[in-house]
């Protein structure tokens, strides 16, 4: 973000999207001043907070880690290492396979198998479709790249039974775990027990400072945990990002079931916008995607002026589609989502999806 855009983003006095900007001074002060510090990942609030992580997922043991890069791609290499196969079978949008610069085969000498298309999810007949033995399924709850939808529990039960049927790890990819416990409207336990390894994220949903948990069997963590020292995440001290997750997980949590229920109110109201896609039409996780009827350009002058007439702050900008006259928005809801009325959400998506400039 450039020194103009964040200084109009600071002048807003509204705020669309998540929690909202907050200051690096704001998740200092969410510290806890008696803070036990750990020292390389050993003891004080990093084991705390590993301990509270194994018990509200029902696993064996859980790591931290600086970044789900590490965890997962950590954790997919033990679970190959026990098989004789390196394949993982993903989604097409995995983030491994579209974010990551290849580390999965750059470091672990694993190979990633796309399973299913890119603009639905991986169903069992997908999965059955694959004649190669795999050393793992990697499952993404929620499906971000796809509006944060979530498989049918059934389908998901399937999926699982399936490669486990064939020998494999099943890993899930909980960035946003927390999202989808109170999409299925189960507790996160719930999900976890379905998988062998689960990763989870504290900047998210939970609005923490980075860092995230692995979590399983006492054996498989404690190979992640030895990989984490070996790809240099052991940091001397981890304390400040395992205490601002652990300050912040039980509020957070709390609030998934209204964040949710605002997602179905706000997609509701936009049903009615003209130029507004809510995908999918009614959220299954608390965060939706929005196709908006307007160009990049056009939707980037609506944005700075919400900001600077209005003092609402959204999106700076939208990403571009195949179609040049529709954009693509994520609304993740959080702190600053929920405060809004839903009618006051779809005026200002209203206000975005404006006309597209004409040509020339």
């Amino acid at each position: 973000m450039d020194e103009q855009t964040r200084q109009r983003r600071d002048a807003c006095t509204r705020f669309l999207v998540g929690d909202g900007p907050v200051s690096p001074a704001r998740h200092l002060a969410a510290l806890d001043s008696e803070t036990v510090a750990d020292v390389y990942g050993d003891g004080g609030v990093v084991a705390e907070l590993e301990t509270r992580v194994a018990d509200l997922l029902g696993t064996e043991a859980a790591v931290f880690l600086p970044s789900g890069t590490m965890a997962q791609g950590a954790a997919l290499r033990v679970h190959a290492d026990a098989r004789t196969s390196r394949t993982v079978l993903w989604h097409p949008t995995c983030h491994l396979e579209l974010y990551e610069l290849q580390a999965h085969a750059q470091l672990h000498r694993l190979t990633g198998r796309r399973v299913g298309a890119a603009d639905r999810l991986m169903t069992l007949t997908d999965l059955a479709a694959v004649a190669e033995p795999y050393a793992a399924l990697l499952v993404e709850l929620p499906q971000r790249e796809i509006g944060g939808q979530l498989p049918d529990w059934a389908e998901l039960q399937a999926l699982v039974a399936h490669a486990r049927g064939r020998g494999a790890a099943v890993h899930c990819d909980g960035a946003r775990l927390w999202e989808a416990a109170a999409g299925y409207g189960r507790d996160p336990a719930d999900l976890a027990a379905l998988f062998d390894t689960v990763y989870v994220s504290f900047y998210k949903g939970i609005g923490a400072l980075p860092g995230c948990c692995l979590a399983g069997s006492t054996g498989d963590v404690a190979q992640v945990r030895e990989w984490r020292r070996r790809l240099g995440g052991t940091l001397h001290g981890l304390w400040p990002l395992a205490a601002s997750a652990l300050a912040l997980l039980p509020e957070r949590l709390a609030e998934m079931p209204a964040r949710q229920a605002a997602a179905v109110r706000i997609a509701a109201a936009l049903q009615a916008v003209d130029g507004v896609t809510v995908v999918p039409a009614v959220p299954q996780t608390p965060m939706m995607h929005l196709l908006l009827r307007t160009s990049v350009a056009d939707y980037r002058a609506a944005a700075e002026r919400l900001a600077t007439e209005d003092g609402v702050w959204v999106w700076p900008e939208a990403r571009p589609t195949a179609d040049p006259g529709v954009v693509l928005v994520e609304l993740s809801v959080g702190r600053a989502t929920v405060a809004w009325d839903a009618a006051d959400v779809a005026h200002v998506l209203g206000r975005l999806a404006g006309p597209v400039a004409a040509a020339g």
